[in-house]
């Protein structure tokens, strides 16, 4: 199996899901089209990896709801005892910055500027989603971590991780911005 497929158990080792929806929930970690989900649903369906219900939906056409099976459970916890493959970036900012002095101080004000602020509505979704997690009660309310063994402490660490990940991108594309005051 590729890592795709493990990602459609991990999310589906939480609940059921709709094809859509898993499409929906890998996006923050794994982007994959329909074209990509689909296919690997119907294999995992037919290697018992999970299984489907048909959910019949009134001014929609029918859905199929997967939900994880008895060995789709075992593969997934014998992958999460394998080593993770090293981390994958691929941010065009990155490669824009390294030939920045092609440019001058304003271009490259303007192109900060604009990252700077998807960092801070990235930032503020963020916050949203464990405000209202918190809310839910999915969440402790004091802001500690919910336990080890709770269905919800992935989500928690992961969300933790991409609070600390905006808040450092938005520190380091300011710093960035007053290099380029300094250079006017």
């Amino acid at each position: 199996m590729n890592t795709l497929s493990y990602g459609l158990l991990s999310i589906l080792s939480q609940a059921s899901y709709s094809g859509y929806d898993l499409m929906l929930k890998t996006q923050p970690f794994w982007p994959a089209k329909h074209s990509q989900i689909y296919p690997l649903l119907a294999r995992l369906e037919r290697e018992e990896y999970v299984r489907f219900e048909h959910v019949a939906q009134v001014d929609r056409p029918d859905k199929k709801v997967y939900s994880l099976t008895d060995k789709g459970r075992q593969a997934l916890q014998e992958w999460l005892l394998e080593p993770a493959a090293d981390p994958v970036t691929r941010d065009e900012l990155m490669l824009k910055a390294y030939c920045l002095s092609y440019t001058d101080p304003e271009g490259a004000t303007r192109l900060f500027a604009a990252r700077l602020e998807y960092y801070r509505r990235k930032l503020l979704r963020h916050e949203e989603t464990a405000c209202r997690l918190r809310e839910q009660g999915d969440f402790p309310a004091d802001g500690t971590a919910p336990p080890f063994e709770s269905p919800r402490f992935g989500t928690y660490i992961l969300l933790e991780r991409a609070l600390r990940t905006a808040r450092l991108n938005i520190e380091w594309t300011e710093w960035a911005l007053t290099l380029f005051k300094s250079s006017r």
